[in-house]
């Protein structure tokens, strides 16, 4: 058996760790334009000199080595015929697989603000080579404007806080990480972030950037504010990495390409995982996208259906935030319980005694039985105590041979 892997992050490389685990024989390819593996997510301790390109790596040493791999590293996927089971790599070359995982992840996407295609000193924050670029701003630039205040946002915005340059945020949402927090634990890290000196405008948007000679000096926001700007970094949004499956024939939505709970596309014998689908752009859940389909292509019957996949935490200026599915009510059927008193915050959504969704913040300690109470969909109606005292001994038991158990009554 002959197993392609496109891509050398989360998915991929959990998903070859979980095909040489089942499969001790067969013949692995992973083929990815990166000549490293790291970790996104940690990126921005690269650009400030936290950590080496050594230590941005998430994988064992040796790995292709560990894992009997054949990586062909610094190459690009630029088409595939499903029907003749051959991706075509660049330099016109062929590669054959008996089953295919795409793991090509997403890239940054530029909008087309006025102006912008005139400038050089731009760029995205999604990979080493931005970073590598990022890493010499400092040495010419004094105000840096950061489109975006995701977490892709947030990171670049903390690793330039101690590099002696200016930092903006500027998001058209109504507060930073809008998609993992509320309102009010935003607050916490707005107000962080402004105490080490970053300005942050939410709720507008970039109308246009004034451009000299080449060069991006000015940003006129949508309410009218003109910022100073000598490099200006977009991170508020992403595309997943699918323009060579164009005359695949896998299907594909608006966000990226489609596969169902046991990661197969449209064709049984190609797979995804990761943020090449568009719609879960989060580690935990590649990883567990990644061995899913790996274990599918060696002639499993893995699903993903026992995860959380909304999970984000997150740990900026020393808050430590933890984000579970749906964090603010959409409407009156849904219950808010709340805890807010010396630093911590703790809220929990839920309806019709399930719990839905969590934010906990400054003390994370409660996230292991909140996590047990969404598995397992606990009524938490029948607990009788303050939701927030509830502990495992509320809905675990104990059998007489001293394995726990949970039971419904």
């Amino acid at each position: 058996m002959r197993y392609v892997v496109i891509g050398s992050s989360a998915a991929g490389i959990n998903a070859i760790r979980e095909l040489r685990r089942i499969d001790k024989e067969g013949e692995i390819i992973l083929v990815s334009k990166d000549e490293y593996i790291y970790s996104r997510c940690i990126l921005h301790q690269y650009l400030c000199g936290e950590r080496t390109i050594e230590r941005l790596n998430f994988a064992e040493k040796d790995f292709d080595e560990l894992y009997n791999v054949n990586w062909m590293k610094g190459r690009e996927a630029v088409g595939l015929r499903c029907a003749d089971h051959i991706l075509m790599l660049d330099g016109d070359e062929k590669l054959s697989y008996d089953k295919l995982l795409i793991a090509t992840g997403s890239h940054t996407f530029i909008p087309p603000i006025k102006g912008l295609s005139e400038a050089d000193n731009y760029i995205g924050f999604r990979n080493l080579d931005d970073i590598e670029v990022l890493k010499e701003v400092p040495k010419t630039a004094k105000h840096i404007v950061v489109l975006g205040s995701g977490l892709i946002g947030i990171d670049c915005a903390t690793g330039y806080l101690h590099m002696g340059v200016k930092v903006t945020l500027v998001d058209f949402a109504g507060w930073l990480l809008n998609k993992q927090l509320d309102k009010r634990a935003a607050q916490t890290y707005i107000d962080a972030f402004q105490a080490n000196g970053v300005e942050q405008y939410y709720g507008v948007g970039v109308n246009e950037v004034h451009v000299r000679d080449g060069k991006i000096y000015e940003i006129e926001l949508s309410d009218g504010t003109v910022l100073p700007c000598d490099f200006f970094v977009v991170t508020a949004g992403v595309r997943s990495n699918v323009e060579f499956l164009k005359d695949s024939e896998l299907e594909l939505s608006k966000f990226g390409l489609v596969y169902d709970e046991t990661g197969r596309t449209s064709d049984p014998d190609v797979y995804g995982a990761g943020d090449v689908s568009g719609t879960s752009p989060i580690w935990p859940v590649a990883v567990k996208e990644g061995m899913i389909a790996a274990a599918n292509m060696a002639g499993g019957t893995e699903k993903m259906t026992d995860f959380f996949a909304s999970k984000s935490t997150m740990s900026f200026l020393g808050i430590h935030t933890m984000s579970l599915g749906i964090v603010t009510a959409p409407d009156d059927t849904y219950r808010e319980d709340i805890y807010d008193k010396d630093g911590v915050y703790k809220k929990v959504v839920s309806k019709d005694g399930r719990i839905v969704g969590a934010l906990l913040q400054g003390d994370l300690a409660y996230g292991g039985v909140l996590q047990q109470m969404i598995a397992r969909k606990i009524d938490v109606r029948r607990v009788k105590k303050p939701l927030f005292e509830i502990d495992y001994s509320d809905f675990f038991h104990t059998r007489d041979n001293y394995e726990f158990f949970y039971e419904d009554e």
